[in-house]
């Protein structure tokens, strides 16, 4: 009988970031949080399918801590890809997620890491600080996928992790199931 690890390629995604805790409840739980309360960092286990393929994917969500911070060291050993989420509506939070990633990219030794940048809350439309198409330009600076998502509407959840996936799966060697592994997180 074949092992779980035979049918899943485990993955390890950290989200950090502006509201990154609805964004993570709305995709494990299926339900919006409007009101979280920012104390404890989490770990969730969920089986996603991505290009055919079975993973098993531990997500690290942050809990909106410092979301200008890197994970704990003993958290970030072995993540495999971020998702870095500002607020559409917040021009701070979107202005953090470079440092954000430069952080990453230093602690990590990589030159580039598997990302996602999220701009979160897209249905706020009338307290938009970020237009979509300075989002998108600074994930391309940064080499990252780009995806507006809202939380509150379910919009585009699925596919923030189907993009980290697809970031990370860049990274394997062909023939390998094993991904490269980064060292922080950032949302």
């Amino acid at each position: 009988m074949a092992s779980n690890d035979a049918l899943f390629r485990k993955r390890k995604i950290a989200v950090l970031g502006s509201r990154s805790s609805s964004l993570v409840t709305q995709f494990i739980e299926n339900k919006f949080v409007a009101q979280y309360y920012p104390t404890i960092e989490n770990t969730f286990t969920k089986a996603i399918k991505h290009n055919g393929q079975e993973y098993e994917c531990d997500i690290i969500d942050t809990a909106g801590q410092d979301e200008y911070s890197l994970l704990s060291s003993r958290h970030a050993v072995g993540i495999h890809g971020y998702v870095l989420v500002y607020s559409v509506a917040s021009r701070n939070s979107f202005d953090m997620v470079r440092t954000v990633h430069d952080k990453i990219v230093n602690q990590s030794g990589m030159a580039s890491i598997p990302c996602v940048v999220v701009g979160q809350k897209s249905d706020l439309v009338e307290d938009r600080q970020v237009p979509a198409a300075e989002g998108k330009k600074l994930a391309d600076a940064l080499g990252s996928a780009w995806v507006e998502a809202s939380a509150r509407q379910n919009m585009n959840i699925a596919k923030v992790f189907d993009l980290a996936l697809g970031e990370i799966e860049k990274t394997v060697p062909a023939g390998s199931t094993e991904a490269g592994k980064g060292g922080c997180v950032i949302m």
